[in-house]
């Protein structure tokens, strides 16, 4: 089957932030997505799109529209939450995002009545069932169609940065995983999930695509669940490595790495660069390393198999995107991603608040993140 790509004439920017609703008082999940969203649509129904289902009735997604620059998504994002929080606020409800909610029980969640949900469901089992998790999603506007795989498959390169960073997932019904990033783990159960393979031409993809749509694997598109995967009707590369993220502040952090990254890549292809790739056998390990022990993970930085501390690749990474940073106006975002290391990402303080407390650490945690979520910034 042909797929075609809706090229955007620049690039572009769209983020997706997906949150929980959790109960002021007992901090657990609260299943009241529908009732939110209904009542928000109420208030202003030019926020339609805005605010949207997901799988499970705990969750929220907030979307952009189509930005340019990561201030404007962010600005964006928070008009959004504005307009929640004044439904949330009086029900009781608070907002929080992480990977994975520290105590919550999969199995007493409900999902959202739809039928795709429900086929979901219904083929996946327990699996399906315990995808108690939330993410962020960014896009960003490619404008051809040949692009596409190259960048797809070089950003892989990075997935170890960007899990590193953003690991927010190591508690899962009231358990320390040991890892920085459970969420990375658990979302790869599910068909068509986790690694996208890395095709050479688009053709491949396009008969990928009808392969799975010829067995029964996917009714369409959107059920190719890849942490990277190509968005063909916005026109995107969409790059859904991240964990559920706090705070607004490390969401412009991680959205202005994102979007240098693709526009660094696009810019060494117009110059007739050949993108560097790794392995699938590499990115599968970094993938791994970096979901066990996030920013302390050694990582493989080239086909040849060296490895680095993904710290100290990052700081070169930085100072290698400056130049894009200040031509995107978004230098000041990208210069917060240096900060998430210092002060710990959210894996690592949600550790500290846990060791910190004596009386229902897990409880203390979800105030943490749900403070964090308001203040917009880490506390």
């Amino acid at each position: 089957m042909g797929i075609d790509f809706a090229s955007s004439p620049r690039p572009t920017l769209g983020v997706e932030w997906e949150m929980a609703l959790v109960d002021r008082r007992s901090r657990d999940l609260v299943s009241s997505a529908a009732e939110v969203i209904d009542a928000v649509h109420a208030e202003d129904e030019a926020a339609g799109p805005k605010v949207q289902k997901e799988l499970l009735r705990n969750t929220l997604e907030v979307v952009t529209g189509i930005c340019d620059t990561v201030a404007e998504a962010a600005d964006d994002l928070s008009e959004s939450l504005r307009g929640i929080r004044r439904i949330t606020d009086p029900m009781g409800l608070e907002l929080m995002c992480s990977g994975t909610h520290p105590f919550a029980q999969w199995d007493v969640q409900q999902v959202t009545e739809s039928p795709r949900y429900a086929e979901l469901i219904e083929r996946t089992q327990m699996w399906g069932r315990q995808m108690l998790i939330w993410g962020v999603h960014v896009h960003v506007g490619i404008d051809s169609v040949h692009k596409v795989l190259p960048l797809l498959n070089s950003l892989l390169n990075y997935y170890p940065h960007l899990q590193a960073l953003s690991g927010s997932s190591p508690f899962w019904t009231g358990t320390d995983t040991g890892y920085a990033s459970n969420r990375a783990l658990m979302f790869q159960q599910l068909p068509t999930a986790g690694l996208p393979f890395q095709f050479g031409a688009w053709g491949e993809f396009e008969s990928y695509v009808d392969d799975m749509l010829v067995t029964g694997v996917i009714d369409g598109l959107s059920d190719v669940r890849w942490d990277i995967r190509p968005s063909p009707t916005l026109g995107t590369i969409e790059v859904r490595v991240c964990d559920g993220t706090p705070t607004l502040q490390e969401l412009r952090a991680l959205t202005a790495l994102v979007h240098c990254l693709v526009v660094h890549l696009d810019d060494r292809l117009e110059a007739g660069e050949t993108l560097p790739t790794m392995p699938p056998w590499h990115v599968q390990e970094n993938k791994w390393r970096a979901a066990r022990y996030g920013l302390d993970a050694e990582v493989i930085v080239s086909a040849a198999g060296a490895e680095r501390l993904v710290t100290d690749d990052l700081t070169e990474l930085l100072n290698r995107l400056e130049p894009v940073a200040a031509r995107l106006h978004c230098a000041d975002d990208l210069a917060l991603v240096a900060q998430i290391p210092g002060r710990g990402a959210s894996y690592q303080r949600q550790r500290a608040v846990a060791a910190a407390t004596a009386e229902d650490p897990l409880v203390a945690v979800v105030d943490s993140l749900v403070a964090e979520m308001r203040a917009g910034r880490p506390t």
